[in-house]
């Protein structure tokens, strides 16, 4: 209770006190005024969270840089530590809590499903798993994409990427009738981000997440995004797949051209390759959308489409949705897994996808992002010489700075705003699809306060 009176008062108190002010004449009217004040400090923590960060420490693997804070609760938009300190969150788990934090629906269907039947393998088929396909198959269907026809339940976006990978191997074999077929490359592309198991991490080109776990699998190229030529020369008979995302979201929040999408499409199907389209992060309402490649002409379908992040708003899932065509070809024992769509995740799922495709819904989601790109101009406006550009649609949104924009994270999170960073000098705005038009004026007014410290860097 105490979380939820905390939250209520944040906003009221906000929307009282951030009144507009003159950062310039030009802005005075539609900028809030610039959360200055340090309220979270890192280095103002109790003795008791350091000596539990210090335990932890002992016992996990130090694949994360982390601040001393440890989140113990959330309500909303709003993260809390264990020293009660309330963080409006633009994060969102990294584009995950696409309904916010403890939301209430989730909680009864975790709690409802927990209490009648969590696993059973796919030994055996589940009520849920197939409520859950047929929702995200006739869904889509009905949006536009009768391309879609059956769907294979994991339980992780890099899983969902590698069962594409593999089915596109395969398809390889199929088309060519010949398991010593050279239809085997794979292409992605620039700045692209599909996971950290070996066959996504193979398709995800950065040198920083690839050389450590050299050498990777053969096979894979990767070209330059938007590059319709260098993608007609590098896509041929001897590729079976090509996966890209239509907005790139750890790689710096970039939207694939149209007429690019449109060109994949077409050299796909000269060359009998499959056209994959990785939505784990720009799927699922996040743009503005049921799927981010529905901003596009229905020239631009995939064959196969993998999604993850927020199908059930922070309970582990992924997906791979697939043509008629593909899943045909796919028999049982070429792919598995053990928890995937178990009663518990593909549940929780089936009442989240509900929410998030509801029209009304896909619209609110449209407008908040309109309103909060506008701001995030006026920023850009504000502050020329740190904000290079403000990109993306819907709440899938990417402010590039002038520089490294590391520091700020921590500016910011210092002001009680959670911001994540992406590749190209990007500060990633993703918060949960649930913000309101208060939370995201406050947003603003925190991230100007860490800007204009930013600022002073430079």
């Amino acid at each position: 209770m105490h979380s939820l009176n905390l939250t209520t008062r944040l906003a009221r108190n906000f929307a009282q006190k951030a009144k507009p002010t003159l950062l310039n004449a030009r802005f005075a009217s539609s900028l809030p005024k610039p959360i200055r004040e340090i309220t979270h400090p890192d280095d103002k923590v109790s003795q008791e969270t350091l000596n539990t960060v210090e335990r932890f420490n002992k016992y996990t693997m130090t694949t994360y840089g982390r601040p001393n804070v440890i989140i113990s609760r959330g309500k909303g938009c709003y993260l809390y530590d264990t020293n009660d300190r309330a963080y409006l969150d633009f994060t969102a788990g990294i584009a995950v809590c696409a309904l916010g934090h403890s939301d209430p629906e989730v909680a009864k269907v975790l709690y409802d499903q927990a209490s009648q039947l969590v696993h059973t393998s796919n030994l055996y088929y589940n009520d849920k798993a197939g409520e859950l396909a047929e929702k995200i198959v006739t869904t889509t269907q009905q949006n536009g994409g009768q391309w879609a026809s059956r769907i294979f339940l994991a339980n992780s976006g890099t899983e969902a990427n590698e069962g594409a990978l593999k089915f596109a191997r395969k398809w390889g074999k199929h088309v060519t009738g010949s398991d010593s077929t050279t239809k085997t490359g794979l292409v992605s592309f620039v700045n692209g981000f599909h996971g950290r198991s070996m066959g996504a991490l193979s398709a995800t080109y950065n040198p920083k997440y690839q050389i450590p776990f050299a050498p990777l699998i053969p096979g894979f190229s990767s070209i330059p995004y938007n590059d319709i030529d260098q993608a007609l020369k590098t896509i041929n008979d001897d590729t079976c797949g090509v996966i890209v995302e239509p907005f790139q979201g750890e790689g710096g929040v970039h939207a694939a051209k149209t007429e690019f999408l449109e060109a994949l499409r077409k050299r796909c199907d000269e060359t009998g390759a499959l056209l994959i389209f990785d939505e784990i992060q720009c799927g699922l309402g996040r743009t503005g959308k049921l799927w981010g490649h529905e901003h596009h002409s229905d020239i631009c379908k995939p064959d196969v489409l993998t999604m993850a992040k927020p199908l059930a708003n922070g309970v582990p899932i992924g997906a791979v949705l697939t043509t008629e065509k593909v899943s045909e070809m796919i028999k049982p024992g070429d792919h598995g897994t053990t928890f995937g769509g178990n009663p518990l995740a593909a549940g929780v799922a089936l009442n989240v996808f509900g929410r998030l495709s509801a029209p009304s819904f896909l619209e609110s989601v449209t407008e908040k992002g309109k309103a909060l790109k506008d701001d995030l101009k006026n920023l850009q406006e504000a502050y020329p010489d740190v904000i290079k550009e403000v990109r993306g649609e819907g709440l899938l949104l990417g402010i590039e700075l002038v520089k490294d924009p590391a520091p700020i994270v921590k500016m910011a999170r210092e002001r009680g705003l959670l911001v994540v960073t992406a590749g190209n000098n990007t500060v990633r705005v993703v918060p949960p699809l649930v913000l309101t038009k208060e939370e995201a004026r406050e947003g603003i007014a925190r991230l100007a306060g860490a800007i204009e410290e930013f600022k002073n860097t430079l």
